[in-house]
């Protein structure tokens, strides 16, 4: 009986030390810049909204801090070129009406040329 006290306790402690870091909100123009994190204090999500909506650049990352994808929304609604990386690919999508209009994937081995 004990021993199933003194789990109980350590259970319960863990779970009481267990931190969760709350997202941050700022006022910038006329927009708010959301940042949001992963608990062990890495960026997961950066962005605006306007009115209430998701509007301009977001970008997400891993838990390891690494870039997981960019993109930008108008009012809500995801538009132009959105790039999402793994770790073996980077793929370029297009929106249009926050429909995906075309898809191109990038391999991390692809020779780029520049002329």
């Amino acid at each position: 009986m004990k021993k199933i006290i003194i789990a109980a306790f350590m259970l319960f402690a863990g779970v009481i030390s267990a931190q969760e870091i709350k997202p941050k909100y700022e006022i910038e123009n006329q927009t708010v810049k959301a940042t949001y994190y992963y608990d062990n204090g890495n960026i997961k999500q950066e962005g605006f909204y306007k009115d209430g909506k998701l509007h301009g650049k977001w970008m997400s990352f891993n838990e390891d801090g690494t870039k997981q994808s960019i993109g930008e929304y108008a009012n809500g609604i995801k538009s132009g070129k959105w790039f999402f990386w793994n770790d073996t690919t980077l793929s370029e999508v297009d929106y249009s009406d926050s429909r995906i209009a075309d898809v191109k994937k990038w391999s991390r081995d692809a020779v780029v040329v520049n002329k």
